[in-house]
C-alpha cells in the first residue's frame, strides 16, 4: 500500500464529519429515517470509505478513481445538507459549520488527487 489512509488528514477529517452528520441528523423527523437521514449518512460514510479503498489499491490511477468517487460523495453530501436546511431540519449554524468542513475536505481531496 503506497498510501496509508490512516495517516491521511482527509481520511481523519472525513471520519469526524461522519460523526457530525450522524449526530446532527438524529433530530430529523422519524419519517425521514429511511429517507433523507439514510441518504445523508450513507453519503457521509462513502467519503472515508472510498479514500481507504483507493489507498488499498496498487496504483495511483486507481487511487485517483476512488478519490473521484469520494469527491462525488462529498458533493452529494453537500447537497443533502442544503436540503436538510431547506426542510428546516438543520438550522443556519449547523448548516454553515457542516458546509465549511465539507468544502475544506473536498478541496483537500482535490489537491491530493491533483498531486498524484
Amino acid at each position: 500500500m503506497r498510501h496509508n489512509f490512516l495517516h491521511l488528514e482527509i481520511w481523519k477529517r472525513s471520519r469526524v464529519l461522519v460523526k457530525s452528520i450522524y449526530t446532527t441528523s438524529k433530530s430529523f423527523p422519524s419519517e425521514e429515517k429511511f429517507g433523507l437521514r439514510s441518504q445523508i449518512c450513507r453519503a457521509a460514510v462513502s467519503v472515508p470509505s472510498n479514500i481507504a479503498e483507493g489507498c488499498g489499491r496498487s496504483t495511483d490511477p486507481q487511487l485517483k478513481n476512488f478519490l473521484s468517487i469520494a469527491i462525488g460523495s462529498i458533493c452529494e453530501l453537500e447537497t443533502q445538507v442544503y436540503l436538510a436546511f431547506d426542510l428546516e431540519y438543520f438550522d443556519q449554524q449547523i448548516t454553515k459549520a457542516l458546509i465549511t468542513e465539507i468544502t475544506a475536505i473536498r478541496k483537500m481531496m482535490m489537491s491530493f488527487q491533483n498531486r498524484l
